[in-house]
């Protein structure tokens, strides 16, 4: 999947939640403090087609978004990029800041112990 702004990524959030959507349904759904027009949102989802991110159908005179990736995987492709370009590739550096940096509760602990622990099993 090719890389997508913020702004696309917002919009994708949308589309994830629930599809196939009309530019006017994404536009309702993307959250209000963006103070995006419908002509915002419709210009998005062309950036996000030409990226072919997301396909459209032909619903009447209108269309129907929806994604052609998953959150998921999307997520994964992310999440890989960020560990190789700041960790060498490595998730433990990644988990020794944050938790240098105090960025981990109590609770977030304990899930990675729990994590560590299935995996191992």
């Amino acid at each position: 999947m090719e890389r997508i702004s913020e702004a696309e990524h917002a919009v994708m959030e949308v589309l994830w939640d629930e599809a196939p959507l009309t530019a006017q349904d994404v536009a309702e759904r993307v959250d209000p403090a963006r103070g995006w027009s419908a002509a915002t949102v419709k210009t998005l989802l062309g950036r996000l087609l030409a990226k072919r991110t997301i396909a459209h159908e032909a619903d009447g005179r209108r269309y129907l978004y929806r994604p052609l990736t998953a959150r998921s995987d999307y997520v994964a492709g992310e999440s890989r990029r960020l560990i190789d370009r700041l960790f060498g590739g490595r998730l433990t550096p990644l988990v020794a800041h944050l938790a240098e940096r105090d960025e981990l509760s109590d609770a977030d602990i304990e899930e990675i112990e729990a994590l560590l622990k299935a995996l191992k099993s």
